[in-house]
């Protein structure tokens, strides 16, 4: 299940879980974000046990790109405990996003 991140539900979405949280900063316009789209969509119903995944619009959520510094996209942030663990920016494959949440 993937959820819209917004500045209001971000810290009990993102903060406050129990288990890490993979964000998919991207835009509509974006044609390597409508690429990766389907593959974050596939982590997370592949990974539900594992890892929460929220996708964040950055046109629509400009205080958190600000927040996380975001200047390409798309960009994947994993969070664990509240804390950004790992960040790898542009076009990834199923194996590179899963190798991330090791």
């Amino acid at each position: 299940m993937i959820i819209e991140i917004t500045s209001e539900n971000f810290n009990d979405e993102v903060i406050n879980s129990g288990k890490p949280v993979l964000l998919d900063f991207w835009a509509s316009w974006c044609g390597p974000c409508r690429a990766l789209s389907p593959i974050v969509d596939q982590v997370a119903n592949e990974n539900l046990e594992k890892v929460k995944v929220g996708k964040v619009n950055i046109d629509e959520q400009q205080l958190l790109a600000e927040k996380f510094g975001i200047m390409s996209i798309p960009t994947l942030i994993l969070i664990k405990n509240g804390k950004e663990e790992k960040r790898v920016v542009g076009l990834q494959s199923m194996k590179e996003i899963l190798k991330m949440l090791e």
